[in-house]
């Protein structure tokens, strides 16, 4: 079987579940393709809004003890969220996992110079009930500081 040459793979993240996303485009970096997602703002995370929102701040209570400007640093915006959960899913202590963490960029909105390009989705990661079901990723950001 001949190995497909690495491409550039544009995501639109509109409806998208966050987890099954970030696992989607995690096996398409190692596999050596360049990886942008745009619309990171409208990505949605499935469960209760209130659990979702106590259970992210709770997160961003984790710092040092010593001196919290030492780390560890918390992400706030939507795309780098997305970016950091993305990280979560490669092995970025090995050149494998760096060099495919180096191939992603992530955007609020659509940048001019993607906005023609064709956008992909994966069908496992759409969203299977009412939309008001989920909390997006801006309500999240919102929520814990990004303006």
């Amino acid at each position: 079987m001949a190995e497909s040459q690495p491409q550039s793979v544009v995501v639109d993240g509109t409806n998208l579940l966050a987890g099954r996303l970030s696992s989607n485009v995690a096996k398409l970096l190692l596999q050596g393709n360049r990886v942008t997602i745009v619309n990171c703002e409208k990505i949605l995370i499935s469960g209760r809004r209130g659990n979702i929102i106590q259970n992210y701040k709770d997160f961003l209570g984790i710092s040092s003890i010593l001196h919290p400007e030492h780390g560890p640093y918390h992400p706030r915006r939507p795309d780098t969220i997305i970016a950091r959960m993305i990280r979560g899913m490669l092995p970025r202590t090995k050149p494998s996992g760096a060099a495919a963490l180096r191939r992603l960029r992530t955007y609020v909105g659509v940048p001019s110079g993607f906005g023609a390009s064709k956008k992909t989705s994966f069908d496992n990661a759409k969203i299977t009930r009412p939309i008001a079901n989920y909390t997006s990723m801006s309500e999240l950001a919102k929520e814990v500081g990004w303006n």
